[in-house]
């Protein structure tokens, strides 16, 4: 079973690539890897989002140190919530 996971406090100049890299490291198999970007400006807006195969490397990327740097930024990260759901526009 795949978990999602949320990593927060990124760099601007993280891209997928190295947000997919840095999770990759020691052996986990990372499916999707995704950097939000602004609309406007197409730069990151400082968060995304990483897939993991497998539950059991979500508990071991939990445990990465919070310090952990991915593109000189200290970084945080947590398992990923679904959004609530949210009413109409009007």
């Amino acid at each position: 079973m795949s978990t999602r996971l949320y990593v927060g406090n990124l760099s601007y100049n993280t891209t997928k690539e190295t947000l997919r890299e840095a999770f990759a490291q020691g052996g986990r198999e990372v499916t999707d890897a995704h950097v939000v970007t602004d609309r406007e400006t197409g730069r990151s807006r400082g968060f995304g989002f990483v897939t993991l195969a497998s539950s059991e490397t979500e508990t071991a990327a939990l445990r990465w140190p919070s310090a952990a740097r991915i593109d000189v930024s200290a970084r945080r990260c947590s398992e990923s919530e679904e959004r609530a759901p949210r009413g109409g526009g009007g």
